[in-house]
């Protein structure tokens, strides 16, 4: 769907209405068109005022600006929800606009879980703030004390009944000049009508019947197709350019700047088949290590430091004679995006300005990026978000986003860059590699008498500027900005009573291929070691892991999820592994707990699989999940994405592994990267746990983080066999099986 040509890049960057938003409620939104509408020039965009998130319109209606972003997690929903409740107006009252540098506040990037419990929070407050100012105007006006006042459909009323006045009255089109109130009164959780509530999300229709506008369906009115020629191998440089093998492509035009090749042309696939056509020669590069010698390079260094994340106790505490001691090594390797739609962008660059639509879940940074990239004042660069098919961590967006860029400058015309399906799995920015050695030893009572985990993580993830964007990067850009893959030493000590525990990080240099964050950056491998190692200590001494867990637990939270999970489970108590393992397929149940980060959302997995002993092939066949994030403003949202969770880590850890030789990466399309299917998805039960007293701390990536534990534990208990490397494949587990036989 185009934009209408009236619409030029001038007009998008100068604007001047005073906000134009779209109905999520009502008629079916044009969202492409809507996205790209006009700026305010007189409206603020301080994440610090009241009118940098809400407009409130002559007809009543609110236009509610946020700078998080819904990649799926129903964002577009729950937010609205948040500020509807708090405003006191009906949330068909309220449109969303989202992303947008020239139109929302910089509220950060979308990730790590923030959505809600940073951006929700920040609006709700907000709209704390802008009620609390609407009922002491409607004082004044009412001559009425603001205590005997409150909001409801739009209107401040007396509480006592009687006429009110609307919004829409109070302000008469002014501003509300306010910074937001940390102390303005928030409603009391008892009198919440719309927050808490399973509403729909209004997204769902459109993608459900193939009309919702994604980035790879945006265009714009004179744009051109686009395609960059990667190398041959990572780290070639390009040598040289058959010009002429692309003569037959009619209207396709070839830009190289240094060693960043791409081709532009009116009509998409004949840009495809140029893409195909073009001889070029690159040099030899064999710049990667032996795929099989990661885990041993890892520890081999070079390192930047080392860090102790925690530790309490002795460095060396006596151990009993009754103690059993264990020590293991846990690998979790390199893994895709994969997203189900490859990376795509739009841009329009001119001497003055530029305009980007991507799919980046950080707008507002690609902002700055985009302008020392292209020495731009940041004033003049608009970034605007559309959906991607497929993100959750920086994938191929931001880096489509400047292929687009470098060849729309190049071209003097906006330019549409599509990544192919080989680009988005060889080339997008990898989950890191972990690897983590634990040693411990427990009393017969079952009391950690000693806990160390060493990890051996790469420092790239922390932010350092060795994360660059490819196209400009082989454009001869420099790239003084550092993307973090988050904080991936979290979660790597036990949530059980230790008293002496240590946990340390040796950060390496660097990683094989440019590292990024990949959904609950770092907590899923450490959880995985973590649970996996206690059920080693519980199997150790012939005690039942779930109960062993409760015995360590003191938090009353943690307690509860996980003898939430115990009950859905059906638990019985007895040791790991199963006492009964013959025949042609083996049972088994596993359990694992994570406090997420330490200080966000409590929860408890438990799964039952079944083992083929002939082929080591696993069958997930139930999953129960206890959940606790707080506050929970729409149920179904979370459950969607405790789901989308289980279901998205149950195949980074059966299948999802990056494969690389010496050149490249092998593993580029869905035969040699293969994910879970959906005949294998599971019957999944959540039981969500309610706490509207408590503060909103996240959905989108904590049920991630104990899933590829659970699983283990839970493969062990029915084969007797402990695997410690993910992806658990076929041919691993029926080694391991084989192994133990002999």
């Amino acid at each position: 769907m185009n934009l209408d040509p009236r619409f030029s890049r001038r007009t998008l960057l100068q604007g001047g209405a005073l906000s134009i938003g779209f109905a999520w409620f009502g008629a079916k939104p044009d969202r492409a068109h809507a996205q790209g509408a006009a700026a305010s020039a007189d409206r603020t965009l301080s994440p610090e005022a009241v009118d940098a998130y809400f407009v409130i319109d002559a007809d009543g209606s609110v236009t509610l600006y946020c700078g998080k972003v819904d990649l799926g997690q129903g964002l577009r929903i729950a937010i609205p929800q948040m500020a509807a409740e708090e405003l006191g107006i009906g949330i068909d009252r309220i449109s969303f606009v989202e992303g947008d540098t020239a139109t929302t506040p910089d509220q950060g990037p979308t990730a790590g879980s923030t959505g809600i419990q940073r951006g929700g929070v920040q609006v709700r407050q907000a709209a704390a703030t802008a009620r609390k100012a609407l009922i002491e105007m409607a004082a004044q006006k009412l001559n009425v004390p603001s205590a005997e006042l409150a909001t409801a459909d739009g209107m401040v009323r007396p509480k006592a009944g009687g006429n009110g006045i609307s919004f829409a009255e109070l302000l008469a089109g002014k501003r509300f000049d306010l910074k937001l109130d940390p102390k303005a009164p928030l409603k009391d959780p008892k009198d919440y009508t719309i927050v808490g509530k399973p509403l729909p999300r209004p997204d769902v229709p459109a993608k459900s019947t193939g009309t919702h506008i994604y980035m790879q369906d945006f265009a714009l009115p004179g744009m051109l197709h686009g395609r960059v020629i990667r190398p041959s191998s990572i780290g070639a440089s390009l040598v040289s350019v058959d010009e002429s093998s692309i003569k037959d492509s009619a209207g396709v035009k070839l830009i190289r700047i240094k060693d960043f090749l791409g081709l532009v042309g009116e009509d998409e696939w004949t840009v495809i088949k140029a893409m195909r056509a073009l001889k070029c020669q690159w040099s030899a590069a064999t710049t990667l290590p032996p795929q099989a010698d990661v885990p041993s390079l890892m520890k081999a260094g070079p390192f930047t430091r080392d860090e102790k994340i925690s530790g309490t106790g002795e460095t060396s505490p006596a151990i009993t004679a009754d103690a059993r001691t264990v020590k293991a090594t846990y690998y979790w390797p390199m893994q895709s995006h994969a997203s189900m739609g490859p990376s795509c962008a739009v841009a329009d660059m001119r001497a003055d300005g530029a305009t980007v639509w991507t799919a980046s879940q950080a707008s507002h940074r690609l902002r700055g990026i985009v302008a020392r990239l292209f020495s731009l004042p940041a004033e003049k660069v608009r970034v605007i978000y559309l959906d991607g098919a497929g993100c959750y961590g920086m994938n191929g967006h931001d880096d489509a986003a400047a292929d687009a860029a470098l060849l729309s400058r190049a071209a003097g015309r906006p330019v549409r860059v599509q990544w192919m399906r080989e680009d988005e799995h060889g080339w997008d920015p990898k989950g890191p590699p972990q690897l983590l050695e634990i040693s411990g030893s427990i009393d017969a009572e079952g009391r950690i008498l000693d806990w160390r985990t060493e990890m051996w993580i790469p420092e790239a993830t922390r932010g350092l500027p060795n994360i660059p964007l490819l196209g400009p990067g082989d454009a001869g850009i420099a790239q003084p900005m550092g993307l973090s893959t988050g904080l991936i030493s979290q979660n790597g000590g036990p949530p059980y009573a230790a008293p002496n525990q240590s946990v340390v990080a040796h950060w390496l240099k660097d990683a094989p291929l440019r590292p990024s964050n990949l959904r609950a950056p770092g907590k899923i491998a450490n959880c995985f070691a973590v649970e996996s190692f206690f059920d080693e200590l519980a199997a150790a001494i012939g005690r039942d892991p779930a109960e062993l867990r409760l015995k360590g637990l003191s938090d009353p939270r943690g307690i509860e999820v996980l003898k939430r999970t115990i009950a859905l489970m059906k638990w019985q108590p007895r040791p790991s592994p199963a006492t009964e393992r013959s025949g042609p397929i083996m049972r088994g149940r596993g359990i694992a707990y994570i406090h997420y980060k330490f200080q966000e959302t409590y929860l408890a997995m438990g799964m039952e699989v079944a083992v083929e002993r002939a082929t080591g092939k696993i069958k997930v066949q139930r999953v129960a999940c206890a959940h606790d994030c707080g506050l929970i403003v729409n149920p179904d949202g979370v459950r969607s994405q405790v789901e989308g969770c289980i279901i998205q880590t149950l195949s980074r850890a059966m299948y999802e592994e990056v494969t690389f030789d010496r050149a490249r990466v092998t593993s580029t399309d869905w035969a040699s990267y293969p994910i879970l299917t959906m005949s294998e998805v599971p019957k999944i039960e959540i039981d969500l746990v309610s706490r509207p007293d408590q503060p909103p701390v996240g959905a989108g990536e904590a049920a991630t983080a104990p899933v590829a534990a659970a699983l283990a534990n839970a493969v062990f208990d029915a084969t007797g066999v402990r695997l410690r490397t993910v992806p658990f494949t076929p041919e691993r587990v029926k080694a391991a099986i084989e192994r133990r036989s002999t």
